[in-house]
């Protein structure tokens, strides 16, 4: 039976949809405290399509599959999601393997370079007086290397974020390109799959790992992409427009998850 198909919803709540159908049901897959978009993605793939999925989440492992609404929480150290723990994380076992928690990943970034290597560190030649300075890898460069997929996400699209060379890299995306391009450095042939922006959803060309135009989002056209990049695109010559959230999804999102309404500022 077709699936009805939302039709009045925000960006972050489609891009939380297309996130939540990355996940795999049976995985290991934590849930960030500061990424609300990716956060509520997650949670809504365990409570429709995912119900084995084992979410980890501010050092615990839990299933909320029966829980009615989420309480928010906006930390590592927030103690809310306690209440849900069925097992408890020692940070020693988390720090010796990564893999231990999760299965995927999504990490946010300052600067991001054609070939989807990332910056947390900060804005600026010269590492002692930036002119921005981020929070810093805060444990990405490792995540990213151990778990089996990852995915870029960012809060804005625009050509400050989207970089021809980035100033500093703290997660390794395909390198400098090509597809040996991580196996060159020695790291596992697992590079980001998906950038994703409130324009739009990028891949990564197969032979050369430069990032390619996916699909736009409902109102965003090609070309808005195209001016608010600072690399050229790999552009298809048919470019879908995002697939939409369903009625389902839209109403576990608003009234399952996200009831502080952030999804639909």
């Amino acid at each position: 039976m077709a699936r009805e198909s939302a039709r009045d919803f925000t960006t972050k709540e489609l891009i939380a949809t297309f996130i939540a159908r990355q996940v795999r049901d049976g995985e290991r897959v934590a849930v960030g405290a500061g990424l609300h978009v990716p956060r509520a993605g997650i949670l809504l793939a365990h409570l429709l399509y995912c119900p084995n999925v084992r979410l980890y989440m501010v050092m615990t492992f839990t299933n909320v599959l029966k829980e009615p609404r989420m309480e928010p929480f906006y930390t590592v150290t927030d103690f809310r999601p306690a209440k849900w723990a069925e097992a408890y994380v020692l940070h020693d076992d988390f720090q010796e393997n990564p893999r231990l928690v999760s299965n995927m990943f999504v990490v946010g970034a300052l600067q991001i370079d054609p070939y989807g290597n990332s910056n947390l560190i900060g804005v600026g030649k010269d590492y002692r007086r930036l002119t921005f300075r981020g929070p810093g890898a805060v444990g990405t460069t490792s995540m990213a290397h151990y778990v089996d997929r990852y995915y870029l996400y960012v809060q804005s699209h625009d050509r400050r974020i989207f970089v021809e060379k980035c100033d500093f890299v703290s997660t390794v995306g395909w390198g400098e390109g090509g597809a040996e391009g991580r196996r060159r450095l020695g790291l596992p042939d697992n590079g980001p799959l998906y950038c994703i922006t409130p324009l739009c959803i990028m891949d990564f060309e197969p032979q050369t790992k430069r990032m390619r135009l996916q699909s736009v989002h409902p109102g965003v056209t090609v070309d808005d992409v195209v001016q608010n990049t600072g690399f050229e695109l790999i552009i298809p010559e048919v470019v879908p427009e995002t697939e939409p959230p369903t009625a389902e999804e839209l109403r576990v999102l608003r009234e399952r998850i996200d009831v502080e309404g952030m999804l639909r500022t």
